[in-house]
C-alpha cells in the first residue's frame, strides 16, 4: 500500500520537549508490500516456520509477570524509552533484534544505522508480514505506529526520512527488542 505524508513543526513543543509534528498521510511504502488490512493487528498473522505463526495472547498479569516494567511499559501500555538512553541506540554488532514480548525476530543489523535520532533505527524490517503498521493519533501527532504481527507489542514508530533504498525509518524503543548476535564465522582453513 502507498501512502503520502507530509510533516510540519509547529512553533511549540509538546510536554516532553519534543516539536509538535503534524503528518498527513497518502502516498508512501510501509513495511513492504502491506495492504489496508494488514495495518489492524486482529488481521495480520505471522506466517514464517522459523518464527510461529500463532499469536501470543496473555493476560495483562502474564505480561507483568513476564517482563520488565520498562518491557511492560513499552510493549504493552505504548509508552517510549527517554532519547538516546536505549541500550541499542549506539548498537552495531552483527546479529538479529528480536521483539522482546514473543521472540520473533523483527530486524537485522543489516538495516540498521546511526539515524542520530535517539533510538535505534532500521530502514526496513527482517520480513514484512513480521510487523504490523497502523495510524498512531496520540499526543496530537498523526504517525505511523509498529506493532509486532504476533503479540501485538507496540515498538515504535515508522517516519519517510529514512535512507535508501527504502526511504523509511523505523524508530524502534531498545527495550521492545533483544538482541541475537550472529555466530562467530568460522576461519577458512589455508
Amino acid at each position: 500500500m502507498f501512502f503520502w505524508a507530509a510533516t510540519a513543526v509547529v512553533g511549540f513543543l509538546l510536554p516532553f520537549g519534543f516539536p509538535l509534528s503534524l503528518t498527513v498521510f497518502g502516498p508512501y511504502r510501509v513495511g513492504g508490500n502491506k495492504s489496508m488490512s494488514q495495518m489492524d493487528p486482529a488481521q495480520n498473522e505471522a506466517s514464517e516456520n522459523s518464527n510461529s505463526s500463532k499469536k501470543v495472547i496473555k493476560s495483562d498479569a502474564e505480561w507483568r509477570r513476564i517482563l520488565t516494567t520498562e518491557q511492560y511499559c513499552i510493549l504493552r501500555k505504548k509508552g517510549t524509552e527517554q532519547p538516546y538512553t536505549g541500550v541499542y541506540n549506539d548498537h552495531f554488532e552483527k546479529g538479529l533484534y528480536k521483539c522482546a514480548g514473543c521472540g520473533q525476530v523483527l530486524f537485522s543489523s543489516e538495516t540498521k544505522y546511526p539515524s542520530h535520532c535517539g533510538w535505534p533505527a532500521f530502514y526496513d524490517v527482517e520480513k514484512a508480514e513480521r510487523v504490523v503498521c497502523r495510524i498512531d493519533r496520540s499526543y496530537g501527532m498523526i504517525r505511523t505506529e509498529v506493532l509486532c504481527s504476533r503479540c501485538g507489542g507496540h515498538l515504535g514508530h515508522v517516519f519517510q526520512d529514512g535512507p535508501s533504498p527504502t526511504g523509511l525509518r523505523y524508530c524502534i524503543n531498545s527495550a521492545a527488542m533483544i538482541f541475537e548476535p550472529s555466530p562467530p564465522q568460522n576461519p577458512q582453513s589455508r
